[in-house]
């Protein structure tokens, strides 16, 4: 059975004269011993609620997974594996979420995956919390992970694993292949320049490590995991001992085979060596049959329905509930909150902050949804995350029973980056909306996991405060400048910057409603003033970009986002003839909107002038070269924010000149 996902491997990857081959070669026998004898999955139903939860963290060796799912039974056919790396197959590089069933997380940048897995461990932690009643645990699975050596050097794992070891994670079992090999010497050694104390490390994040594993002994395996299964109260890491490429007679144990076809004199004599004597992407049925785990996961599926049958007729409010929260659907009565919560946010016309408006918003959504997960990398008290339903999630305390460690906000610690990617496996997991929050400028730290949120279209909102050098006294350091720009140029990545308090609101509730993809809030730490708007503007809003103040016969437009809004206006009233200001809360939703709409908002032939307190580049896509942007294309500097304002350019006197430049 391993030699099987070793052919498979070295097949593919010199099909496509690309790829990894030593990592799955390497791991074939921790695959069979997970895959074989402790996963419990259903490749029929990929997406059944209680399947354990795999992720390859270490997702190079993306034809380890392949093969797995293939030989298993999930649809992912052999033309597909002999497509591997191919335009528009199923099979690409890397795993990608989505692409083929079977696939938990898009995995490539070393360290996510197990971070992923850390978040996807807290979901099943939390759902079981929340469900579970005596005798009817209807939730009850594991997540494992495999990792490698550069998992463990990237600093996301160090982040990620030290919380789950806080949570005390007992589900959670991770299997680190330790081959020692990379591809940055000759031989691959990785002892010039990692010689952590892996056990030790692990160790004192609280979790059970179980070292010195044979990971070429399918047995041995097999024991550390029915271990690691039996630990409720830690996370566990297998450090399991292998050779990469195992089998290959001249390139195993060498940087040859970790990220280079193995060619066919060596693919050839690997064949011999390990006595394969099958064809390129042929399988023996014995062989087939021994991996096929399709009735073996429908007999898994059909028990756990029997338990969720009677734990129905128990609970049925809580199993109604349940299978709402798992199918991603919003409660029936979410529609009818938002029209209060948005009308009451109008009339209100609350002079606040941004991010004290973000607050006042999630004190009505926490309540109305149980499944929103809150946190923040050490910042509540200043991005103002958590409310008075915020209840914080804890380490699991086995003596008080089974609905213990529940929750719903996390602290995640000075943790940007780990904090990102456990809201991804939180989103994954399913169940879960997960929220997260930090200074805007910090969003640099967690760059690659919104990256990897965008690119999988899964639902996370990122609360950004602080969101310019209206910080203040904090200076240039603090003081975002290029990071709203940057963060809209994430394709499937909706980006908010809304002006007052009714803005704020209608950002949150897009980003909920919004399904398919990871949502932005950059949020003020300054006071802003409430925005009257027209009963139409209301509606118009949830559009991205809407006419916020029209004036008949507009000569021009002035296109403001955030604080600087009031600056608009403030113009508009300045001046001497007549302009229209376009508040464009989001430019990613008002670029989706329909040529009509967007040429009702922006029409030709008017000069435009853009103002935000950022890097202006990006406004030329809106006012053209002929328009104006007034910006900032430099570093702040440490001064009250009224001073800075006015230091850089940001009073309705310089927008009027502005737009004196363009009107002719």
């Amino acid at each position: 059975m391993a030699n099987a996902l070793r052919a498979l491997a070295m097949d593919a990857v010199q099909a496509a004269n690309s790829g990894h081959p030593g990592m799955p070669m390497g791991m074939a026998e921790i695959a069979v011993a997970l895959w074989h004898r402790n996963l419990s999955h259903n490749p029929a139903n990929p997406a059944w609620p209680n399947r354990d939860r795999f992720v390859l963290s270490n997702g190079h060796g993306s034809m380890l997974l392949y093969a797995l799912l293939h030989l298993t039974g999930y649809d992912l056919p052999m033309a597909e594996l002999k497509r591997f790396r191919q335009l528009h197959s199923k099979t690409p590089g890397h795993p990608e979420y989505g692409c083929a069933p079977g696939i938990e997380t898009t995995t490539g940048p070393l360290g996510q995956g197990i971070s992923n897995a850390v978040g996807m461990a807290i979901a099943e932690k939390l759902l079981a919390a929340e469900f579970n009643r005596p005798g009817h645990e209807i939730v009850d699975h594991r997540t494992y992970a495999f990792l490698g050596d550069g998992c463990m050097m990237e600093g996301v794992s160090h982040e990620s694993c030290a919380l789950a070891g806080t949570l005390g994670l007992g589900k959670l079992i991770a299997v680190y292949d330790d081959n020692g090999i990379s591809i940055d010497s000759e031989k691959g050694s990785i002892k010039q320049w990692y010689t952590d104390d892996v056990r030790r490390r692990f160790e004192s994040y609280g979790w059970q490590v179980i070292p010195n594993v044979d990971g070429h002994d399918v047995d041995a395996i097999d024991r550390a995991l029915r271990k690691a299964k039996r630990e409720r109260e830690r996370p566990t890491l297998i450090c399991a001992k292998t050779i990469i490429g195992k089998g290959a007679p001249t390139k195993a144990n060498t940087g040859g085979a970790h990220g280079a076809p193995l060619g066919e004199k060596e693919i050839a004599a690997t064949r011999e060596a390990i006595g394969w004597k099958h064809a390129p992407f042929e399988i023996p049925d014995d062989v087939r049959q021994g991996w096929d785990a399709r009735d073996s996961g429908k007999r898994a599926e059909r028990r756990w329905k029997r338990i969720f049958s009677a734990y129905e007729k128990e609970n049925p409010e809580l199993a109604k509930e349940f299978l709402r929260r798992t199918s991603a659907a919003l409660p029936l009565d979410f529609q009818d909150k938002v029209k209060v919560l948005l009308a009451e946010t109008n009339s209100k016309a609350e002079t606040i902050a941004t991010r004290k408006a973000s607050q006042n918003t999630l004190e009505v959504l926490v309540p109305a949804l149980p499944e929103l997960v809150g946190g923040s990398a050490d910042l509540a008290g200043s991005n103002l995350t958590i409310v008075k339903g915020s209840k914080p999630i804890g380490k699991t305390d086995a003596s008080v029973g089974q609905h213990s460690g529940g929750g719903n906000y996390l602290f995640y610690g000075v943790r940007e980056f780990g904090m990102g990617a456990i809201m991804n496996g939180l989103a994954l997991h399913g169940g879960f909306i997960p929220y997260g929050g930090t200074f805007l400028v910090f969003s640099d730290y967690m760059r690659n996991s919104l990256r990897m949120a965008a690119l999988m279209r899964i639902r996370t909102i990122y609360v950004f405060t602080h969101d310019s050098i209206g910080l203040g006294e904090d200076g240039p350091t603090h003081q975002p400048v290029e990071h709203a720009s940057s963060l809209r140029l994430i394709p499937n990545l909706d980006v908010w910057r809304p002006c007052d308090s009714m803005e704020t609101a209608a950002a949150w509730v897009a980003a909920i409603q919004r399904g398919k993809g990871p949502t932005a809030l950059l949020l003020s730490r300054q006071n802003l003033p409430f925005e009257k708007r027209s009963d139409q503007a209301v509606v118009d809003v949830q559009k991205g970009g809407y006419v916020l103040s029209d004036a008949p016969g507009a000569k021009a437009i002035l296109i403001a986002t955030g604080s600087e809004v009031q600056l608009a206006l403030a113009a508009q009233k300045l001046l001497d003839f007549p302009v229209r200001v376009v508040s464009m809360p989001s430019t990613s939703v008002f670029d989706r909107q329909d040529e009509n709409y967007r040429a009702s908002v922006l029409p030709k032939g008017l000069p435009r002038v853009a103002i935000e307190a950022g890097v202006t580049d990006f406004w030329r896509k809106y006012v053209g070269l002929e328009g104006a942007v007034v910006g900032i294309d430099r570093f702040g500097e440490s001064a009250p924010a009224p001073e800075l304002f006015k230091h850089f350019g940001f009073t309705p006197e310089n927008v009027v000149k502005a737009v004196r430049s363009v009107v002719t």
